[in-house]
């Protein structure tokens, strides 16, 4: 993914957590024809920390058994995890000053690696309920999963776990951070009440905060 030197993550740290706040990636896999890719949940594993960076660990992931996109693996184990906010439109509105442009506000995280199929059951099954947990953390009430173990063994057959070893990461946080305090308050506030509400993007936006003093075309 190209990046721009204006929009990079703040810290290794940010990228850790924006994946863990973004799960849902793309996974894409190089064929002979156009890359074959499919929409998973992507997780760390129970107790797994990254220390600043995804390079040299390891994620878990699963697909429905029915998707023909599994079976690339063996012959091309280099994949792509593509994670990202919703693309929030920035309104020249917002600006307050004249020769301006549009733009779209976004933040994603690209990692490539190793993906390799889980043949054990029990691993499978540990990487279904890591999953559920991961998505449960997020509610203020989660639910309590153990009670249906017995019917994600039932569907176990239908599904492919699967690990993907990182060996590269990049990221684009495209978050208006190179305009002045005042135009990035202005876009957060239109993006957070405004007639095409991102809320995703207003919280990342207002965790990075600003980058510049002044923009050129102020």
């Amino acid at each position: 993914m190209h990046t721009y030197p204006s929009y990079i993550a703040p810290s290794g740290e940010a990228i850790v957590e924006f994946v863990r706040a973004n799960p849902f990636a793309i996974v894409a896999t190089s064929t002979a024809g156009a890359p074959v890719a499919t929409h998973v949940p992507i997780v760390f594993q129970p107790g797994f920390e990254p220390q600043g960076t995804f390079v040299g660990e390891t994620l878990w992931g699963h697909m429905g058994r029915d998707n023909p996109h599994w079976q690339l693996f063996a012959e091309n184990p280099s994949t792509l995890l593509a994670f990202s906010t919703s693309h929030a439109y920035v309104s020249p509105s917002n600006y307050g000053f004249a020769d301006a442009v549009p733009t779209l506000d976004y933040a994603t995280v690209h990692l490539t690696g190793k993906v390799t199929i889980i043949e054990d059951d029990a691993l499978s099954l540990d990487v279904v309920k890591q999953t559920v947990s991961h998505f449960e953390s997020a509610r203020s009430e989660p639910w309590e999963q153990s009670p249906s173990f017995p019917i994600y063994e039932k569907i176990l057959p239908g599904i492919v776990a699967f690990t993907i070893e990182v060996e590269t990461e990049t990221a684009m946080f495209k978050l208006s951070q190179d305009m002045p305090a005042d135009v990035h308050e202005r876009v957060v506030a239109d993006l957070t009440s405004g007639e095409r509400k991102h809320p995703d993007v207003a919280a990342l936006m207002r965790r990075i905060g600003v980058s510049a003093e002044a923009c050129p075309g102020a």
